[in-house]
């Protein structure tokens, strides 16, 4: 598809932004959503547009205010004319102990990680049926080998794996939806996850022995966006073989 419109959630930092600039490079025309963080959005956006004008532009909206979910999508589709891919990135993430659980946090994992890709991609549907387009959802390894004590972010992205193929389903033949499972590639950012040795015996679970880079989610996605005409339904793990290991 010739200079396909992208829309990308959480796509003004790490991970969601190295597979906007990625996209970006490839000929997309990229519709970065934020939440928080204007200024990394702005950012983007100004790098973007500098290299190509008209090319780039951001949409701020609160993935768990479900109501306002396809103005986002609404919002794309004015600015640039049509949508090809939605790309459901942007996730919440936090440890979530037995005993210590709450509606709160419950709406806030399942919400960012599989209530807003569904309602997005509902939102989408019709855009992408006429472009021939599809979605890609950003999944974790941790679906099949659960991590301990993050009980309700691992039902959250296993049921995105579960919504990844019933889309699939529902959605052809005019759209592929396919997902993308990272391992350890950026670490999250809190202090719980700052231990060297913790690190270090995470990275020692993968058959490669190293972290990967953002840039190894992007060029994924990048495959299934544009090279991948007869991949739907499937889960791609980009986890230096830990999924294999674990």
């Amino acid at each position: 598809m010739p200079d396909p419109v992208v829309l990308v959630t959480g796509g003004a930092r790490r991970v969601g932004a190295a597979i906007g600039r990625m996209l970006h490079a490839g000929g997309a025309r990229l519709m970065i959503h934020f939440h928080a963080s204007e200024g990394a959005a702005r950012e983007l956006q100004a790098e973007l547009e500098a290299v190509r004008p008209g090319s780039a532009a951001i949409v701020r909206g609160d993935l768990l205010d479900v109501p306002d979910l396809s103005r986002l999508v609404s919002e794309t589709v004015e600015r640039f004319g049509r949508l090809d891919v939605l790309v459901n990135n942007a996730s919440s993430f936090f440890p979530t102990p037995v005993g210590g659980i709450s509606g709160t946090h419950w709406d806030d994992l399942v919400g960012t990680n599989l209530k807003a890709p569904l309602f997005l991609s509902q939102a989408a549907a019709p855009h992408l049926r006429a472009a021939g387009g599809c979605i890609v959802n950003i999944v974790d390894i941790h679906v099949d080998r659960p991590m301990q004590g993050h009980l309700v972010y691992n039902a959250a992205k296993g049921g995105l794996v579960a919504l990844t193929r019933s889309l699939a389903r529902e959605l052809g033949p005019e759209v592929r939806v396919n997902g993308v499972a990272p391992g350890p590639i950026l670490w999250p950012e809190d202090e719980a996850w700052s231990d060297e040795q913790e690190r270090r015996r995470i990275i020692d679970t993968t058959l490669l022995k190293r972290c990967g880079e953002p840039d190894d989610i992007a060029r994924t996605v990048r495959f299934l966006v544009g090279d991948a005409p007869y991949i739907t339904g499937q889960v791609i793990a980009v986890d230096g073989g830990r999924s294999v290991h674990l």
